[in-house]
């Protein structure tokens, strides 16, 4: 009997298409990402990563003391001890094998030690911890960098905002106006995206009634792995490996991608789970990232040059559009960030929504557990078999 492809079951490996419950803090859908009820091209045009973070933390948009206060604490909660500051650089400074991901998840775990809040799961505590992971994790991100670079960690810098902060903690220099405007949306765009597998999975560490440390801990793994944060990595190596044969004379661009759907290889900064008519993120960060070059770094428009080119290969021949990930990889490229530091810059933009969700997981909390579909052998007998 021929099944029609109407009656066939879906596929939900990986909860495709599930609804896993219910949140306050982020919609997405095919045509708009919306941040507690903020449309993220709004976000991106209007707003500072501070007021974005401050909306998704304490749930609604500040007024301008409240922006202050924010801003002040933030500053405040910078300083990072250096018991802690010195085992991540004693790590990052024995082998550049180590990822900066697994030493910035030792950072955090070590967070938990020194932060009088740690066990409180109560509101008010989680909301004084956001805070400090959100300031804190730059300085993590920016010892660890400072050790694999061989040079003296700076300290963070209270005249600059969190995204030029960010930026000094890294490189050891100070930022441009437009390397800092950019590096703000960036963290805006990344901040939040509903129940994705980092955040699912600090959600279900936070159902069993476990801490934030914990939970954070938890997302900063699952973010890790490439079909996920590392996805920005993957697709600026991709690019690197793509233009280093054209101008060889290798090949060209379009030689390069035929033999990569040849082979199937897997090609990283595109498509989406949610998104099938493009990632309405990927056009804002391309922009700022050609900005970027024209104002400060005019060598590296050729980057771009080249993922327009691949891009429109790949929509032609598999109809498949970029992500976020595609023209983050290019843009942080052209602003001299390490390859290896651009998964560990997301979690200093998502740290907001990972916090958001737990909390919002323990203000109404039931543990979550799904149940398995089980499609191992039948019953047998132990001694029989």
């Amino acid at each position: 009997m021929t099944v029609s492809s109407k009656d066939k079951p879906a596929d939900t490996r990986g909860l495709a298409g599930m609804v896993a419950g219910d949140t306050y803090i982020c919609a997405v859908n095919q045509t708009q990402l919306i941040y507690r009820g903020f449309e993220i091209a709004d976000l991106a045009a209007n707003a500072s990563f501070e007021e974005v973070a401050f909306l998704l933390i304490e749930g609604h948009k500040p007024n301008k003391k409240e922006l202050e206060n924010f801003k002040q604490e933030l500053i405040a909660e910078r300083v990072v001890s250096d018991e802690v500051l010195d085992v991540i650089a004693r790590i990052a400074g024995q082998s550049t094998d180590v990822h900066p991901m697994s030493i910035l998840l030792t950072g955090i775990s070590l967070l938990s030690h020194t932060d009088p809040d740690s066990e409180d799961n109560s509101h008010e505590a989680e909301v004084r911890k956001s805070k400090r992971l959100l300031a804190k994790i730059p300085t993590l991100i920016g010892a660890g960098q400072a050790a694999r670079d061989g040079r003296e960690r700076v300290s963070p810098d209270p005249e600059l905002n969190h995204a030029g902060n960010l930026l000094w903690l890294i490189t050891g220099q100070k930022p441009t106006a437009i390397a800092a405007d950019v590096m703000n949306v960036s963290l805006i765009l990344y901040a939040e995206h509903d129940f994705n597998a980092s955040t699912f999975t600090s959600r279900i560490i936070a159902s069993t009634n476990s801490d934030m440390h914990s939970a954070v801990c938890g997302a900063v793994g699952a973010l890790k792995g490439n079909l996920h944060g590392g996805a920005n990595e993957a697709a600026m190596e991709m690019l690197y490996e793509i233009m280093s044969e054209v101008e060889a004379g290798k090949c060209s661009a379009d030689e390069w991608m035929q033999n990569a759907f040849q082979s199937k290889r897997k090609l990283m900064g595109f498509g989406h789970r949610v998104y099938k008519n493009g990632d309405h993120r990927a056009g804002i960060l391309r922009d700022w990232g050609i900005r970027f070059c024209e104002e400060v770094n005019p060598e590296a428009i050729k980057w771009f040059n080249l993922g327009d080119e691949v891009q429109a290969i790949m929509l032609r021949d598999k109809a498949i559009y970029p992500n976020v990930d595609y023209p983050c990889g290019m843009t942080y490229y052209a602003m001299g960030i390490p390859v290896p530091q651009y998964t560990p810059i997301f979690v200093a933009s998502r740290i907001t929504g990972w916090c958001a969700h737990i909390m919002e997981q323990h203000s109404d909390n039931r543990i979550i557990r799904p149940l398995a579909n089980y499609v191992g052998p039948e019953l047998s007998n132990w001694n029989d078999a």
